[in-house]
């Protein structure tokens, strides 16, 4: 079950990619915000759907749930509105491992401290060489983005 979860979540990360390539094109035609409202509209409606189809009964509700739990659904805003900016600026693949490498550094402290209710996973050697070694792939990315850019 854990590769099946590894595969998936590896699946959600090209599709993320997929998304901040076509709504940047999207964005610098129609405007970020309209590319975003687009994004949230169709994504409220499939969820919806979902909900309708195949979310099954739950003891608790939206509304039953500790207030700040519900802020998470905030957190999408401003990452679809920064990548519609970004990949017409910087690139899909540069502002892509950006966004990794800013999700790896904040799931650190997340499970180093348990935050949110998370079960503590402690800072490790390993997780500081992946981030390590993630910040140098962002260093190479862009790098050889800025490059080309010269070269044309």
């Amino acid at each position: 079950m854990t590769i099946l979860m590894i595969f998936l979540a590896v699946i959600g990360g090209a599709l993320l990619s997929v998304q901040a390539a076509i709504n940047g094109q999207l964005g610098a035609k129609v405007g970020v915000f309209r590319s975003a409202f687009l994004t949230f509209s169709v994504g409220a409606l499939i969820t919806a759907l979902l909900i309708f189809y195949f979310e099954p009964k739950h003891t608790l509700t939206l509304l039953d749930v500790p207030k700040w739990q519900l802020l998470g659904a905030m957190c999408g805003v401003p990452y679809i509105v920064i990548m519609v900016l970004a990949v017409q600026r910087i690139g899909a693949a540069v502002a892509t491992v950006a966004v990794i490498f800013g999700q790896l550094l904040m799931s650190i402290l997340i499970d180093n401290f348990g935050w949110f209710g998370n079960e503590m996973l402690p800072f490790s050697p390993y997780r500081l060489g992946a981030l390590i070694c993630l910040g140098i792939a962002l260093y190479f990315i862009y790098s050889s983005s800025k490059d080309k850019k010269i070269e044309a």
